[in-house]
């Protein structure tokens, strides 16, 4: 069936719990699975970009840092439940894109990802990351909630 699922990760307790599952779904059926990160550029106020320059060095190492973390305990989860798994870190202000794009670059035949499960005006103000990628993956999604 699936060969290759795509897990975006945020380090939420939510997505903690869509990792676990979407890992014993690959150790199910034998699949191997990417994890992914995304982290969010730093965006400057448009005064002060000078005095800023260190704050979004610091944000930045800090981003990466954090986002690798995740990254490491995903792999070590998917290393204990005999799952092979590579992972992925990116930068970007549109995260269900960089979800799409790495899971058509990947050869990912599935997206497993977790949801706030989020209705109504709330879904429509917040603009979950989870329904974009509905609406622009060509590929399966499974939602977790």
């Amino acid at each position: 069936m699936y060969k290759h699922i795509l897990i975006p990760i945020d380090g939420s307790s939510l997505a903690n719990s869509g990792l676990e599952q979407g890992l014993a779904l690959a150790r199910e059926l034998g699949a191997s699975v990417t994890v992914l990160t995304v982290y969010s550029h730093f965006h400057m106020p448009s005064m002060e970009t000078v005095q800023l320059e260190g704050v979004r060095q610091v944000y930045e190492h800090q981003a990466k840092e954090l986002a690798s973390s995740y990254l490491s305990e995903a792999a070590g989860k998917a290393s204990a439940a005999g799952v092979a798994c590579a992972t992925e870190l990116r930068e970007s202000d549109t995260p269900y894109q960089v979800i799409v794009d790495v899971a058509m670059t990947h050869n990912c035949d599935l997206i497993a990802m977790s949801s706030h499960g989020r209705g109504g005006m709330a879904a429509l103000l917040l603009g979950s990351q989870t329904q974009k990628v509905l609406a622009h993956s060509t590929l399966p999604v499974l939602v977790y909630r």
